[in-house]
């Protein structure tokens, strides 16, 4: 392959990325909602191994950066907020627009500024809130678990009975998740971001386990385990944040008891 077909490949998977999630809309326009969730999820995919490709090829380019960009806004952004919106948020009117509206406009954001980031080199371990895919993997992953629920006693596919039962709250709490998810994609809560994992390091067997148990989770509970990983993603990111929050007070709280304790056992002449 010529190194401008090289150029090509990962813009290949980046259409392709931008054509499951037109069709995706289509989907949910017409109410085949599990047709439009594999969709997102197989933007997903393509997303993921467009950056890949691009890396491994060295083939990073400024017109990939923002084609990929455009892509996952209507893949991660729009595809996500109309299905949410054709399953829950048409019956609330008015909020339900908004809701669905805020969703894709803090979607546009996050690519924004993960783009200025790009183009100005700036590099980091962790990403700066919650990924847009991540994003749209929890409501698409929602939609196949709550689709079988609905079609419980018409499915064949093994499901996780304490997931299924939750499925009606998490279906009337799909609002305020929508809010929160649009929140954590333009906050500053740092997320994992696997591109940059080494399997070299110490904890990689660890990591390695997990990640073959999550695979044989995924082949017997395809839909409930897919949610479940999504979802402890999003909890990743807010408890890590609150950890650190709480650590850097104590740090704080135990320097200024050290610094009065200091001050106190200071004799008369020290304190002139």
């Amino acid at each position: 392959m010529t190194l401008h077909g090289l150029y090509i490949l990962p813009s290949l998977f980046t259409a392709a990325n931008l054509i499951l999630g037109l069709i995706s809309v289509l989907c949910s326009i017409h109410g085949e909602f599990t047709t439009a969730s594999w969709c997102i999820m197989g933007s997903i995919i393509m997303d993921v191994l467009d950056g890949r490709v691009a890396r491994w090829t060295k083939t990073t380019s400024s017109f990939g950066i923002e084609f990929d960009s455009l892509a996952d806004l209507v893949s991660f952004g729009v595809a996500p907020s109309i299905l949410m919106y054709q399953m829950v948020l048409q019956t609330m009117a008015k909020p339900g627009i908004t809701i669905a509206v805020f969703y894709v406009v803090a979607g546009a954001l996050r690519l924004a500024r993960f783009n200025i980031k790009a183009h100005e080199g700036v590099s980091s371990s962790n990403y700066m809130g919650l990924p847009i895919p991540a994003a749209a993997g929890i409501l698409a992953s929602f939609a196949l678990s709550y689709e079988l629920f609905e079609n419980g006693s018409e499915i064949t596919v093994k499901t996780i009975p304490i997931v299924m039962e939750k499925m009606p709250f998490i279906f009337k709490s799909i609002p305020i998740l929508m809010v929160v998810i649009s929140i954590l994609m333009i906050s500053s809560v740092p997320y994992a971001a696997m591109k940059n994992f080494k399997w070299n390091r110490p904890k990689s067997f660890q990591l390695f386990t997990l990640v073959v148990i999550g695979i044989m989770l995924v082949i017997s509970y395809p839909q409930n385990t897919i949610f479940i990983i999504f979802l402890l993603y999003l909890l990743s990111g807010i408890t890590g944040y609150l950890w650190r929050y709480i650590r850097l007070r104590q740090s704080l709280s135990l320097a200024a008891r050290l610094k009065k304790n200091t001050g106190d056992t200071a004799g008369p002449e020290d304190r002139k």
